[in-house]
């Protein structure tokens, strides 16, 4: 009697967070992470506002580029126009948004402090555009996602959908120094790796 062994081969491919960050050779992917892993940011401002007017004034910020794992990159905001920051940038729509891993596990988990730049954290520089149409509820779907609790929010405060046009992407992961990163070479780039798994049968 001949036996005929029968072997099945499984693909699966999943995406690996959140406690893969990527190789820190590979700055653009570390950013797109970053941003993808955070909930929040502290974003800066031009104050329009007596007596700090003309100086910097940051703020918190709720964000979401998309579920975790599969972000778009985007930085996206839900804000109203009775906030301070927010009439900012009414006057000056320029502003940095920062994102550090320091909100996530990441961090706690390799007892690296906040400021340490082994606690991989981004700096975006550009301007505040609002959205709208479809990317509007693009950007809806990503934040409420993220954060549920905006549904909720008071309809009567003017509420609108923004992103950060982002113009350049400064990284700190490692000592060294800052390095950049292209808006081109930051959208292109793939922050989770796919894993191809094997199962015989």
């Amino acid at each position: 009697m001949t036996s005929w062994a029968v072997f099945l081969l499984v693909f699966w491919v999943s995406p690996c967070y959140p406690q893969d960050i990527p190789p820190r050779d590979d700055v653009a992917r570390v950013a797109r992470f970053v941003a993808n892993q955070c909930g929040w940011a502290s974003m800066a401002t031009i104050s329009s506002r007596d007596p700090v007017k003309g100086q910097p004034f940051s703020n918190t910020f709720s964000v979401s580029d998309g579920p975790l794992g599969s972000g778009t990159g985007v930085p996206y905001m839900y804000l109203t126009r009775l906030e301070i920051s927010v009439q900012d940038l009414q006057v000056n729509s320029q502003a940095s948004l920062s994102m550090s891993l320091a909100q996530t596990d990441f961090c706690r988990k390799h007892a690296y402090d906040p400021q340490s730049p082994l606690c991989a954290h981004v700096i975006f520089s550009g301007s505040v555009v609002e959205v709208n149409d479809t990317e509007a509820t693009v950007a809806k779907n990503a934040l409420f996602l993220r954060h549920p609790e905006m549904a909720d929010w008071p309809s009567d405060h003017d509420w609108f959908f923004a992103k950060m046009n982002i113009t350049q992407v400064w990284v700190l992961d490692y000592f060294g120094g800052v390095k950049t990163v292209t808006p081109e070479d930051y959208y292109n780039a793939k922050p989770y790796k796919l894993h191809l798994e094997f199962h015989g049968l």
